[in-house]
């Protein structure tokens, strides 16, 4: 059981009862007050200080005598204040409440529609119209953020997923109607249109220069409560493996989560638009101090494909992989476990074209170094089709280098395939499996064998190997056939482990199969 819920409910209102959305996000800080002492003689005891505070536009410390230490606020605290009351300011006039109202058909039952008596004398359709469904309206609330002064909202996806009806209400209190424009649930993000003109926009920020332990500013709507502000710090960036949506590089913060902030903006200090809050950690579906906002420079990317396509067109190389664990990294005698290992490659996928082989460990992506199979996806996805892209690739002990010109993911094709290698552990490699020749049509070259059965508690086993797997190559070398299979298991020393190449699925990944 996990140890946290993502919390991502959104809960309608039912005739005028308010329910919440939990995808939000705010953020929670301190300021700092410096403190000095003037330089003064010691206090007497018959002059004993009693330090007295004033609140006001420029705090001061009132003192019993010249003596009394002095406690002052430093100057950068004002101007501090200045400039946190000026970005939210701005902030809060680009940000806006969404109403997303659904309309649901329920049966109106009547308990005398199931009486015999009052069927026999007023006939089926009494009891038709009794039942017809009457169409009950749901509400939902969250927040938005201008990003053109001609209409254009960006906000997340599940805020106006399904919905019938959008009502957009302003900081200056005025409503528009709004229609979607487009959506993507891979991101949570979509993009809706007001007809109005000269609205207040935020700049973009940058996101990729963000570090942690900024200071940030969270505008939305918590509880219908209009153009709340919060304050905290970057604590994280780059947060993927969430499990929230399939494409996943968020800024994680200190924020004050309550309901209806998702959607809304995540602001530098600066005054810019660095993230669309979407998500938090919880167990209770409560503010946890764990916040999730979406970079502003996947927000763009997303944004300006929705309205110039009305959909996301994302970059595709063609290519199954997986993560690299410290054996996989001492089979393939990799330096280390960074970078992407190519258990697949579709033969005329750009990575084919471009000579990416299985085997291979993909190093750099246009000059960047990958971090993780998650990494290279994001990369991938931001890059246009059609743009020609140097890629460095770990094969044989060597850096190959190779230039990739980027596909357009096709319709059919969700994602870059990612499996999960499991538990790698065991006595005797290949100990334990029985296997058979494969079917026509199972590989699409005929070779391997059909794994049909695994032995428990087994080496196989225990590196993941299951029932329906396909083994294709055993140390690199391909099986074509049962007999293939059993030559190489008898030729295997003991306690020496074995890189097992497994297609599963439509995929295919790496195995190491410890004795």
């Amino acid at each position: 059981m996990r140890e946290f819920v993502i919390s991502r409910k959104r809960i309608w209102k039912h005739r005028g009862q308010s329910i919440s959305l939990i995808f939000l996000i705010g953020l929670l800080g301190l300021t700092q007050i410096q403190c000095s002492e003037a330089p003064s003689q010691a206090p007497t005891a018959t002059n004993s200080p009693t330090v007295l505070t004033k609140s006001g536009p420029h705090p001061a410390i009132a003192l019993a005598s010249d003596t009394t230490p002095v406690m002052k606020v430093s100057t950068p605290l004002l101007a501090s204040n200045e400039t946190f009351t000026k970005v939210a300011k701005d902030a809060m006039a680009s940000v806006v409440n969404i109403s997303a109202t659904k309309r649901t058909a329920q049966s109106q039952e009547n308990p005398f529609t199931d009486d015999p008596f009052f069927r026999r004398f007023f006939g089926e359709e009494f009891e038709r119209r009794f039942k017809q469904p009457r169409q009950q309206p749901e509400q939902g609330l969250g927040s938005g953020v201008i990003v053109s002064d001609d209409g254009y909202i960006v906000t997340n996806n599940h805020v106006v997923e399904q919905a019938d009806e959008l009502l957009v209400l302003l900081g200056d209190k005025r409503k528009f109607p709004a229609k979607l424009i487009g959506t993507d649930p891979k991101t949570d993000l979509a993009v809706i249109k007001i007809e109005a003109r000269g609205l207040p926009t935020l700049p973009w920020g940058n996101s990729i220069s963000l570090e942690v332990g900024e200071l940030v500013l969270a505008v939305g709507n918590p509880f219908g409560l209009n153009q709340t502000v919060t304050m905290g710090i970057i604590s994280a960036v780059g947060r993927a493996n969430v499990g929230i949506v399939d494409y996943e590089n968020f800024i994680q913060t200190d924020a004050a989560i309550n309901p209806g902030n998702s959607g809304g903006a995540l602001v530098n200090l600066q005054g810019q638009l660095i993230g669309i809050n979407t998500a938090i950690f919880s167990r209770t579906g409560g503010y946890m101090g764990i916040g999730f906002a979406i970079p502003s420079q996947m927000v763009k990317h997303v944004m300006q494909s929705l309205i110039g396509h009305g959909k996301v067109i994302r970059g595709w190389l063609g290519v199954s992989i997986q993560d690299i664990s410290e054996d996989l990294a001492k089979q393939f005698n990799a330096p280390d476990t960074q970078g992407a290992l190519v258990g697949n490659v579709f033969s005329t996928s750009p990575a084919g074209l471009a000579g990416i082989q299985r085997g291979d460990i993909i190093r750099t992506y246009n000059e960047v170094l990958v971090k993780n199979p998650t990494h290279l996806r994001r990369l991938v996805a931001d890059t246009t089709p059609h743009t020609s892209v140097p890629m460095t690739v770990f094969r044989n002990g060597k850096d190959v280098t190779l230039s990739v010109s980027i596909g357009e993911m096709p319709k059919d094709v969700a994602s870059l395939t990612k499996t999960d290698p499991g538990s790698i552990q065991g006595d005797h490699a290949l100990a334990g499996l029985t296997v058979e020749p494969v079917k026509t049509g199972q590989t699409t070259d005929g070779q391997g064998v059909v794994v049909t059965q695994v032995k428990p508690a087994s080496p196989a086993e225990k590196a993941g190997i299951r029932p329906g797997d396909i083994l294709v190559e055993v140390d690199r070398q391909a099986i074509r056939s049962v007999k293939d299979f059993e030559q190489l298991a008898n030729d295997l020393k003991a306690n020496t482990p074995v890189l097992a190449l497994i297609q599963r699925g439509k995929g295919t990944i790496f195995l190491t199969i410890k004795p």
